[in-house]
C-alpha cells in the first residue's frame, strides 16, 4: 500500500492540475476492496485515482492534459501508473464517482508500486501494441503541409519537444496525433484510427495528453484553437495549436 502522505500528495496534484480549456476536473482517491472495483488487467493494488467533469465538446483533451499531470507526478514518485479507459467495471467506477447525467469519467488509474518483473499476460499485451516503440517523426510532423514531411535541427528546442510528443502514451499505442508546423504556429490534428462502443472519442484523451507534452517543452507557447484549415485526409479533425513566442 501507497503511505498516506504519497498518496494525499498525489490528490493535491491533481487538485492543481490545470489544462488551457479552463475546465474543472473533480478527482478522487477510490479503495477499490471497499468499492468493489476491478480491472481485468490490473493486480496488486487496492488504490485508484478517478477524475470527472461535466460534458463539454472539450472535455476528453482537457482530462487527458490535466491527467498526464498527474501521472508524471506519480511516476517522479516512483509510483506506478497504468491509463484505464475500457478494462475495469465501468458502472462501479462512475457509481463510486457520483457520476451524473451531465458528467463525464474518461480514464482512471491504479496507484501502486511496481512490481520487480513484467508478469507474462503485461509482457504479451504490449508486445501486441508495440508499447516500447513509436512511429518514425517523419510520419507524425509535417512542414506546412502534410505533403511534407518536417525536417529539424535536432538539437533544437523545438525538435526536442516534438520528440517528447512522440513518446507521448495513446490507447494501445495508436498515436493519433499529426502536427503541422508554420512558421511560428504548432497545429495538432487527430487521426481517427480506432472505433469506439463507448459514446466518447477516447483519442481526444491521448490528444490531450500530446498537447501537455508540448507545453512541457515549449512552456512559453500561447495555446489556440483557431482552425488554419490546412488541407488534410478524411479521417482528420483538427484539434488545437501552439504559437510559439520566440
Amino acid at each position: 500500500a501507497l503511505d498516506p502522505e504519497i498518496a494525499l500528495s498525489i490528490l493535491e496534484c491533481a487538485e492543481k492540475a490545470g489544462n488551457p480549456y479552463g475546465l474543472k476536473i473533480e478527482f478522487r482517491l477510490l479503495k477499490a476492496s471497499e468499492l468493489g472495483l476491478s480491472s481485468s488487467v490490473i493486480v496488486g493494488t487496492d488504490l485508484y485515482i478517478a477524475g470527472k467533469m461535466k460534458k463539454d465538446p472539450h472535455a476528453a483533451e482537457a482530462f487527458g492534459y490535466s491527467f498526464e499531470q498527474v501521472v508524471l507526478f506519480a511516476q517522479s514518485l516512483g509510483v506506478g501508473t497504468t491509463w484505464i479507459a475500457g478494462t475495469m467495471n465501468r458502472d462501479a467506477f462512475e457509481k463510486a464517482m457520483d457520476l451524473g447525467p451531465d458528467e463525464v469519467m474518461p480514464c482512471v488509474s491504479p496507484l501502486g508500486y511496481p512490481a520487480g518483473r513484467k508478469s507474462i499476460r503485461e509482457t504479451m499485451m504490449r508486445s501486441a501494441i508495440k508499447a516500447d516503440s513509436r512511429l518514425d517523426s517523419s510520419k507524425i510532423f509535417f512542414d506546412q503541409s502534410f505533403d511534407n514531411p518536417l525536417k529539424l535541427d535536432a538539437d533544437s528546442k523545438l525538435a526536442r519537444t516534438l520528440e517528447m510528443v512522440r513518446w507521448a502514451p495513446s490507447a494501445v499505442n495508436k498515436q493519433p496525433w499529426r502536427l503541422v508546423v508554420c512558421k511560428d504556429r504548432v497545429h495538432f490534428y487527430e487521426r481517427s484510427n480506432l472505433s469506439s462502443s463507448s459514446g466518447w472519442d477516447v483519442q481526444k484523451v491521448d490528444m490531450g495528453i500530446a498537447l501537455y507534452h508540448f507545453a512541457l517543452g515549449m512552456p512559453d507557447a500561447r495555446f489556440v484553437v483557431e482552425d488554419p484549415c490546412i488541407s488534410h485526409p478524411n479521417d482528420f479533425v483538427y484539434i488545437a495549436s501552439f504559437e510559439i513566442l520566440y
